[in-house]
């Protein structure tokens, strides 16, 4: 393969992505550049507006577009009750795909003993905020059935100890190790519908 540094650069930054190494990157892209008008002008183009337009929401932590503003925190059009937490984007994007829950979601952005990751780094303050300042009735925590998730679940129950709001896991269906987004609606559903109670101060 001919030593053009722009390639390999390229070829390194695509085998980072996940389920990809220097050997799909490679195809990926010599695909790319036998296309250079189909592919790579359109891609460069929207990775560019999504660089420039799409962040984290600084209140749930799900993603939003800075033309439409965040639609999952958006309550002028959905009145929901219910808030599911979970551990990041790709949990709320499997749940919302299996149309099992109707609620808003809250994205924390990691657990707190992952690696570098703090208390003070996840979305938890904000999550309280929202509980008071929207009326939500429950908290349904969604974290994975590791020892991360687990920890983080407790420390997000805890947080909302002095709130009004039920708080709610996941319960029957969601096996001891497993990560939200690889588990099928199936899965999910009986996650949700077995889901038992932690804390209620309603009373």
């Amino acid at each position: 393969m001919q030593n053009i540094s722009e390639i390999e650069e390229l070829i390194k930054l695509i085998s980072r992505l996940p389920g990809l190494g220097p050997k799909s990157a490679k195809r990926i892209v010599l695909k790319l550049i036998n296309n250079r008008d189909e592919l790579v002008k359109p891609i460069a183009n929207v990775l560019a507006t999504v660089y420039k337009n799409v962040n984290r929401c600084n209140s749930c932590g799900s993603l939003k577009s800075n033309s439409t503003g965040c639609i999952n925190c958006d309550s002028s059009k959905n009145k929901y009750t219910k808030i599911c937490v979970v551990e990041d984007i790709a949990d709320q994007w499997s749940i919302e795909t299996s149309n099992i829950f109707q609620g808003y979601f809250h994205i924390l952005g990691g657990t707190i003993t992952s690696v570098g990751q703090r208390k003070e780094d996840l979305l938890i303050n904000s999550l309280v905020e929202r509980v008071n300042r929207d009326n939500i009735e429950e908290v349904i925590l969604a974290t994975s059935a590791t020892v991360e998730g687990q920890t983080t679940a407790y420390y997000v129950q805890d947080s909302l100890k002095n709130t009004k709001v039920k708080v709610t896991k996941l319960a029957q269906g969601l096996p001891v190790g497993g990560e939200i987004e690889s588990l099928d609606d199936g899965t999910l559903f009986s996650a949700f519908k077995n889901r038992s109670d932690l804390i209620s101060n309603s009373d």
